[in-house]
């Protein structure tokens, strides 16, 4: 069943993207009498598993899910239609019609993309407001999960100050990419403020790691079951907070984890708040330094009321959630931009993060939740966004590329030139395809 949440997610995200994009370039190729041929929803090689034609225009789905397009007449595109072109220009074709009709018909999907992103945004402020803690709260600084992070000079215990300049004010969930695409991060360390220098490869040695974040919020060990084979099993319940071990208060649980792992085959005094009372406990350390038992964790409300944080949430009027969105929106486009100039850059190693249509179906999670899908949906647009924006022949960004130097320079490139160019897109397209999707299969078959 999860599998099918996954996937019915994946497919409804992909096509909603598809669709809306090539409407952008659909809606004004016929509001400039461009004639439409094709609009399809992933490709018809061949053959599609639906199509009707309406007019002018066959409409259908292709039975390969790799994106999708609108064939429109006069235009060297996908299609390679070189009869078509070697005919004389008509009026309702593309190359018929004039320089700045033709750049709006080319950016129509990508400006479809991004203004379909920042609507999302705006409406997810609207819907659901914000959660969060104020960077305030965390007294006792941040847990580093990541021995990368450690290693890089930022400890347990210290509060992220600010990265790359750039204070932080919240502690959500977006601070490890914040980190990770950053360059020096201030953190305050017994009161003192410092600057740790982030290493130019540390993208490369977050992905050779086998932990999915960097740091995260201290939170108390809670037990949440007991293993049968557990010498604790008669000892510990769900739910049971140790607060004390030999006498040392142990407030978070990278706290107990260290202890426990230094005291490896011991027994131990500890305390632990079972039902709101504190109890007296003796534990059983393995040859791990483990206690045998898997991890549970404590509501925002309880974490409130044990006095850790305060949460704070807030709600957004109508028109309050217009900036909000917007702001979210240009955020989200900048990260964007940072992580694609990490990924030209061979020293970070981000490059060998490249994931293809298994890397973008692993980001959806196993349970349906539509803040989470619409989260999603938005930066994928934003990434369809930017991406199309390239200046390589066969996007929109290449096609963009070669108006501009025609209303410039007043000539227009040659069809044949066009052609070649075209084919030059495919293949470096094609070789972007299978080493984005060759990566999955590394990943998936030998590993990190």
């Amino acid at each position: 069943m999860e599998i099918v949440i996954k996937l019915s997610q994946f497919l409804l995200s992909l096509s909603l993207l598809i669709i809306l994009h090539e409407l952008g370039h659909f809606i004004p190729a016929k509001l400039f009498k461009t004639r439409v041929e094709k609009f399809y929803l992933f490709f018809d090689v061949k053959y599609s598993l639906l199509k009707k034609k309406i007019g002018e225009t066959e409409y259908g789905i292709g039975w390969l899910p790799l994106g999708g397009y609108v064939k429109i007449s006069g235009m060297i595109d996908e299609s390679m239609d070189k009869e078509q072109m070697a005919l004389p220009p008509q009026p309702w074709e593309f190359r018929s019609k004039p320089a700045w009709q033709r750049l709006i018909i080319m950016l129509g999907g990508v400006t479809v993309n991004f203004i379909l992103a920042f609507l999302i945004y705006i409406g997810m402020a609207y819907a659901y407001g914000d959660f969060y803690i104020n960077n305030s709260e965390l007294k006792d600084g941040v847990w580093v999960v990541n021995p990368i992070v450690e290693k890089a000079g930022i400890l347990t215990g210290d509060k992220i100050i600010a990265v790359d300049g750039d204070k932080i004010e919240r502690f959500e969930p977006s601070i490890n990419e914040k980190i990770l695409m950053g360059h020096t991060v201030t953190v305050e360390r017994q009161g003192a403020q410092q600057d740790v220098k982030l290493p130019v490869n540390f993208i490369d040695r977050f992905m050779k790691s086998d932990k999915k974040s960097l740091l995260l919020l201290r939170t108390p060990f809670v037990v949440g079951a007991v293993s049968d084979s557990s010498a604790n099993k008669t000892v510990l319940l769900p739910k049971d907070i140790i607060t004390s071990l030999d006498g040392k208060q142990t407030k978070y649980m990278d706290e107990v984890m260290a202890y426990i792992d230094a005291n490896k085959n011991k027994t131990v005094s500890a305390t632990v708040l079972r039902d709101e009372k504190e109890m007296p406990l003796t534990l059983k350390i393995n040859e791990k330094g483990k206690l045998g038992v898997a991890l549970g964790a404590l509501k925002e409300e309880n974490l409130e009321k044990m006095g850790y944080y305060k949460f704070s949430r807030e709600q957004y009027g109508f028109f309050e959630s217009f900036p909000i969105g917007i702001d979210r929106g240009i955020n989200q486009v900048a990260g964007y931009g940072k992580q694609l100039k990490a990924i030209f850059n061979p020293n970070t190693g981000a490059y060998k993060g490249v994931g293809g249509f298994k890397a973008i179906f692993d980001i959806f999670p196993k349970t349906w939740s539509w803040e989470v899908f619409w989260g999603i949906t938005a930066l994928l647009s934003i990434m369809l966004g930017v991406m199309n924006l390239l200046p390589i022949p066969a996007l929109d960004g290449g096609h963009v590329m070669f108006l501009l130097y025609e209303m410039v320079s007043g000539k227009k490139p040659s069809d044949k030139f066009m052609e070649h160019a075209q084919l030059v897109g495919f293949v470096l397209l094609i070789g972007l395809l299978l080493f984005a999707n060759g990566n999955d299969i590394y990943k998936a078959v030998i590993g990190k």
